[in-house]
């Protein structure tokens, strides 16, 4: 398995990937994946700061693609987390639509919410609640390692201290495969198209002045095998912002990140308008790295903040706080282990 990941990593550093697309495309997703794991600070544990970690999460980060149309209520849950369509001005379908920076607490709100308004959630899209959900899993995911290594560290009976490292395993592959799902809804929000109404082509049930295409074939085109045939690790990396880590909020992050996303529809069609995505134009290979940097970049920082976070969490039953077990003043094998 790790021979394969890293065959994988080598791949994507080549830019020689070409597969079918689907939501970034495969080459888009790795590479999302791929940048950010390997962007990962010294304070984040050694396991992740490796090639191996690296490529396995850009694999992962393709997997909420891989399992689409599993049935009802599978889909229904699931499907609708790769995007939310917004209208220019920032609201969920049309201007009768929630805004974007006004989301209710839960889903089950939200949907109710649209529905007030005749807008199917099936049509609107919950990305952001897939984002926040990802991001809420990696902190428990965290938080749990930090306890089990901790107390791995410190046990003096052999038989917890060898639960603890089976545990503690099972974790760091738990975390690798939710820092891949949520890398894929970080990724689809770095995609313009997984934000607007005008997903496929200008929406043509709304005014269409500068005459930009209404071609069906316009999303998948873009993300992938133009992706493929453009996209680089080394240029992604290049391109990607430092970390903004001061003053997090999920609340407020979220909305504000797929905003700046939103702002990148309207100058992806006057380029596709004007030929920036031939071959020979260096403008859309351009676009595309940024694009797929302000991914990689959002999804490093949410890493961070996750296991930052972490720190000052509780975990298991009856709850132990992570920091009273780093500090060697919790036991934690009930909470962990269990009491029955």
């Amino acid at each position: 398995m790790k021979r394969l990941a890293l065959a994988a990593l080598a791949l994507v550093a080549a830019g020689g990937v070409a597969m079918q697309a689907s939501a970034w495309g495969n080459t888009g997703h790795r590479l999302i994946g791929v940048a950010a794991v390997r962007g990962l600070p010294d304070e984040l544990p050694a396991f992740l700061r490796t090639p191996g970690a690296a490529a396995e999460v850009g694999e992962l980060s393709r997997e909420p693609d891989r399992t689409k149309g599993g049935g009802q209520p599978h889909d229904r849950e699931r499907d609708t987390a790769h995007f939310v369509d917004m209208n220019e001005n920032g609201r969920i379908m049309n201007d009768q639509g929630l805004s974007i920076d006004a989301l209710p607490r839960l889903k089950s709100e939200y949907d109710a919410a649209l529905a007030a308004t005749g807008i199917e959630v099936d049509d609107a899209g919950y990305l952001p609640y897939a984002i926040m959900d990802g991001y809420q899993q990696l902190v428990r995911d965290f938080a749990a390692w930090r306890v089990l290594n901790a107390a791995e560290a410190r046990e003096r009976d052999p038989g917890k201290r060898a639960w603890y490292r089976e545990d503690r395993l099972r974790r760091e592959a738990l975390i690798l495969r939710d820092m891949g799902y949520l890398g894929h809804y970080v990724g689809d929000g770095s995609q313009p198209h997984h934000t607007t109404i005008h997903y496929n082509g200008w929406n043509r049930d709304t005014p269409n002045p500068e005459g930009f295409t209404t071609s069906r074939q316009t999303h998948g085109a873009f993300e992938g095998a133009f992706t493929a045939r453009v996209a680089r690790l080394d240029t992604v990396e290049a391109a990607m912002a430092a970390p903004a880590l001061d003053g997090f909020d999920l609340r407020l992050r979220v909305p504000a990140y797929l905003r700046t996303t939103l702002a990148q529809v309207t100058p992806f069609y006057v380029l596709e308008k004007a030929g920036g995505f031939a071959d020979t134009d260096a403008r859309g290979g351009a676009f595309v790295t940024a694009r797929l940097a302000a991914g990689a970049s959002e999804l490093r920082d949410l890493y961070i903040l996750a296991w930052r976070d972490s720190g000052d969490d509780a975990i298991g039953w009856p709850a132990v706080k992570v920091n009273e077990v780093e500090a060697g003043t919790a036991d934690p094998w009930l909470a962990m282990y269990g009491e029955d």
